[in-house]
């Protein structure tokens, strides 16, 4: 597997997948020495059957023979796959200023530039490419289970990648959800000053927010809900779904929620189920 595509586009985490798998692997590889490292798998006595290797513009010049080595590597009879990972420069643009990392292409310059020379670049091994991941809008653990779920050699099938996020309105809607719950509505255990300083993790917190059974007649009508939508979503082929649900702080109400919708679900085996908490750290 050769693994190429843009700088933050998640390369890193694709590798993992495959040396999990078992693949032997290989990160910022030269073309030319995977020529030589194929070489030496073929010899007599070799015990790697399976090897992923990355090459990207960190080869710098280098790089270029990239789609040369390809050919020639398919005149010898060796099976290989291209792996491309794309992103749309928003994403890219917000992964570096998170990781404050530079552009390899733009060690001095902006990230934008180095993104631009880098599409350049890349353009003809993207027509070349047999799989291409757009990983925007993905976590690294959604990245995972869909390159395992489309590229390992027994995917479990017909799972659908589930990911409840619990948020905070007064720090602004969750980032592209498909499906989204706003539980405002429910008692706000903020205002008891024993209960403020913890969050929805704690049995207390729940233990009030459902004091007169809110929370039971919530998910009363949640449950149908979503056991409909979310076989909708499995059936139509959805790979991955993002439920976000906001309370004010995103410290009580929505994290316990998510907590509770993610161990409810995390139970089904159609479902791989991640739960993540956005605004719980902000101080109460």
């Amino acid at each position: 597997m050769i693994i190429t595509g843009f700088s933050g586009a998640g390369k890193s985490t694709a590798m993992a997948v495959f040396e999990d798998e078992g693949y032997f692997c290989v990160d910022n590889l030269p073309a030319e020495m995977i020529r030589s490292l194929i070489e030496l798998f073929m010899h007599d006595g070799s015990k790697v059957a399976q090897a992923a290797v990355v090459s990207d513009v960190r080869g710098g010049s280098y790089f270029g023979g990239l789609a040369a080595m390809l050919d020639d590597l398919r005149a010898i009879g060796v099976t290989y796959r291209v792996l491309f990972l794309a992103a749309d420069e928003a994403t890219l643009l917000t992964r570096y200023k998170e990781t404050r990392r530079r552009h390899p292409l733009a060690p001095m310059g902006s990230v934008a530039d180095g993104i631009a020379r880098e599409r350049e670049i890349l353009a003809p091994l993207l027509s070349r490419a047999d799989v291409v991941v757009d990983t925007s809008g993905l976590t690294a653990a959604m990245l995972r289970r869909k390159l395992a779920d489309d590229l390992l050699p027994n995917p479990m099938p017909g799972r659908l990648a589930v990911t409840f996020e619990s948020f905070g309105f007064k720090y602004g809607p969750t980032r592209d959800p498909d499906l989204l719950f706003d539980v405002r509505f429910l008692p706000n255990p903020h205002y008891e000053r024993d209960l403020r300083p913890m969050t929805g993790d704690d049995p207390r917190v729940v233990e009030f927010i459902n004091r007169d059974g809110e929370l039971d007649d919530f998910y009363a009508r949640l449950y149908p809900l979503l056991d409909y939508l979310l076989e909708q979503y499995l059936a139509e082929g959805k790979a991955h779904l993002v439920v976000g649900i906001g309370c004010t702080g995103g410290r009580h109400r929505s994290v316990a929620i998510a907590e509770h919708l993610a161990a409810r679900y995390g139970r089904q085996a159609e479902y791989l189920v991640e739960v993540t908490h956005r605004d719980v750290s902000r101080p109460a």
